[in-house]
């Protein structure tokens, strides 16, 4: 239960889209800051996995109980009222001293090790973070020293947030039906951080030189915007450091998922090029069999005008897998498909049209043998398909 004296004690709050990676760390930090918490979403997410023992309707309409404030993810408004999230966001930002992330690219890594950071030293963090920590015990946390919060520019709600620090991981066009250009990215980011009295930009940094538990050289640059964070939020270096090398990662980020019959399968949240090309690059240190790859697009927009870049990054997969767009949060438009990413494959690499999550872990399993790892990519449901590529492979 809530407790009630705590600083939203009393409010009752209906979350419209609660399964989502956002509006899911919203609702637990809610619960636990007093409020009474229920929600509506379309269906079932991995997030709900950390909403327990709060009532959530899935399926049809949103329907909220009389007198509750409604709170509304961007991808819902055309299905219900209410405010926005980002309003709501800024509210728990202007309640204490926060450091804010954003970026194409790692920012949930990072805000999860600054979290991580400020935790294990004893500075009584909070945290809104859009993926599991298990670390940390789930997405979202209570205390009272610095709010780590992971900003999102893809609706512009980052720029609605009044922070003491922001850390920008990296900039690049992945929003094309928020933004024009890259240019007109840059100039929100610029008029954004203008106002904001300490700013971390990573690409100005070198990667740390540190031996950390999460592998890659992108989780080498994300620590390295961490420290410096964490250095104008007054943590000592040397503690930062001796701190970090202990932090083991962020769920559906190259999550191990499960290994059997000699196959091993992991899962990442990776869903444009960049990311996709960065993680299967790690993951091909990690095996000495096949890398097959399993991607399932979620944004219209984005497959139309990055389908080319998608099958190329797919392509340092040994084979790849490709499902219809699922889930989408933008309207369909005529000959936009997941086969525009399958087509744009490279000659050499086995290819397999997958139309739903089922088709796509029947045929990963018919492909994998022994020494093989599959990983699965996208922001919707492919952990569904690792998950049955496990219990599918043979003992």
């Amino acid at each position: 239960m809530p407790a009630a004296d705590g600083p939203l004690g009393g409010r009752r709050l209906y979350f419209v889209g609660i399964g989502g990676s956002g509006m899911s760390a919203y609702a637990n930090i809610a619960r636990a800051l007093g409020a009474e918490v229920r929600g509506w979403d379309i269906g079932d997410t991995i997030f709900m996995e950390s909403l327990d023992g709060i009532d959530v309707d899935l399926g049809g309409e949103p329907s909220p109980p009389e007198g509750w404030e409604v709170i509304v993810s961007t991808a819902h408004t055309r299905r219900s009222g209410g405010k926005p999230r980002a309003e709501f966001l800024a509210e728990l930002v202007a309640a204490q001293p926060t450091i804010v992330v954003g970026g194409a690219h790692g920012k949930t890594t990072t805000s999860a090790m600054i979290a991580f950071v400020l935790h294990e030293t004893g500075r009584d963090p909070a945290w809104i973070i859009g993926g599991m920590v298990p670390q940390l015990g789930g997405n979202a946390g209570v205390g009272e020293g610095w709010l780590v919060v992971e900003g999102d520019e893809s609706d512009r709600s980052i720029g609605a947030l009044a922070p003491q620090i922001a850390v920008i991981t990296n900039i690049e066009l992945d929003h094309h039906a928020t933004y024009a250009s890259e240019a007109e990215l840059r100039a929100f980011f610029d008029t954004w951080l203008e106002t904001v009295p300490h700013v971390v930009r990573s690409w100005e940094l070198q990667p740390v030189e540190l031996e950390l538990a999460v592998p890659g050289d992108h989780n080498r640059q994300n620590a390295a915007a961490a420290l410096a964070a964490l250095e104008l939020a007054g943590v000592p270096r040397a503690e930062a450091e001796a701190a970090i090398v202990r932090f083991t990662g962020v769920g559906r980020r190259l999550e191990l998922v499960g290994e059997q019959g000699g196959v091993t399968v992991y899962d990442d949240y990776g869903h444009n090029p960049t990311e996709l090309g960065v993680t299967l690059r790690t993951a091909r240190s990690l095996t000495r069999g096949r890398l097959i790859a399993v991607y399932q697009p979620h944004v219209v927009e984005r497959t139309r005008q990055l389908h080319v870049e998608l099958g190329e990054a797919l392509g340092l997969a040994d084979a790849a897998i490709v499902t219809d767009i699922i889930g989408a949060r933008d309207a369909p438009r005529e000959g936009v498909s997941g086969k525009l990413v399958l087509d744009s494959l490279p000659p050499g690499v086995r290819a397999g049209w997958a139309p739903t999550l089922d088709d796509a872990a029947t045929l990963a399993l018919a492909w994998a043998r022994p020494g093989d790892l599959v990983i699965t990519f996208g922001v919707g449901e492919p952990w569904k398909i690792a998950r049955a590529i496990v219990a599918g492979l043979p003992g």
